[in-house]
């Protein structure tokens, strides 16, 4: 008999703008995978006002080169009342690439630098406590820490100068990751 063959796992990822309505809706049922049916924090969907004027960024698996699996995502967003202040949230990576070094950390690059690139003063966001190590080692800095829906979070905020403006993030970061143990 054969032996079994280990499902494909990309190693080249492209982190960018979700502009592709498959990229978008994507985005959303990656959300709805992790916030509502894995941790169990929203019931049904997690979309809210936010939603309305957030931009959803992806993290994309390939397959030859192209294209493949919206496999982490993050939104961002600048506030009305507060010209300059963005946030970020909703981060999430797809359970089977959470092991894949730095995915989660693109995403976040990606999030910072483009918001950067508009303007954007001060980048904040509500961090999952177990989150919040990753956050400090990427130059952010907590806040206080708060509880929201029931957990722990860090209000963070990201060290600027540590994410130079990304103009063009509609095409992103082509990048070839590593798994880690």
């Amino acid at each position: 008999m054969f032996e079994p063959v280990p499902a494909y796992r990309s190693s080249h990822f492209r982190i960018k703008f979700a502009t592709a309505p498959w990229e978008r809706a994507g985005t959303a049922s990656l959300r709805r995978q992790v916030f509502c049916a894995e941790q169990g924090i929203f019931e049904g969907d997690d979309r809210d006002a936010v939603d309305a004027v957030a931009i959803p960024i992806c993290a994309l698996s390939t397959l030859g080169g192209a294209p493949d699996a919206v496999v982490g995502t993050v939104r961002i967003h600048e506030t009305a009342d507060r010209p300059g202040e963005w946030w970020g949230s909703r981060l999430a990576v797809a359970r089977d690439y959470r092991r894949v070094g730095a995915l989660g950390a693109g995403l976040i690059h990606v999030a910072v630098a483009s918001a950067h690139a508009r303007g954007c003063t001060r980048f904040l966001a509500h961090v999952q406590s177990a989150n919040a190590p990753l956050f400090q080692a990427l130059h952010w800095t907590s806040l206080t820490e708060v509880e929201l829906h029931g957990r722990a979070h860090h209000l963070m905020q990201a060290d600027l100068a540590h994410f130079p403006p990304m103009v063009d993030p509609e095409r992103g970061l082509v990048t070839l990751l590593r798994r880690t143990a």
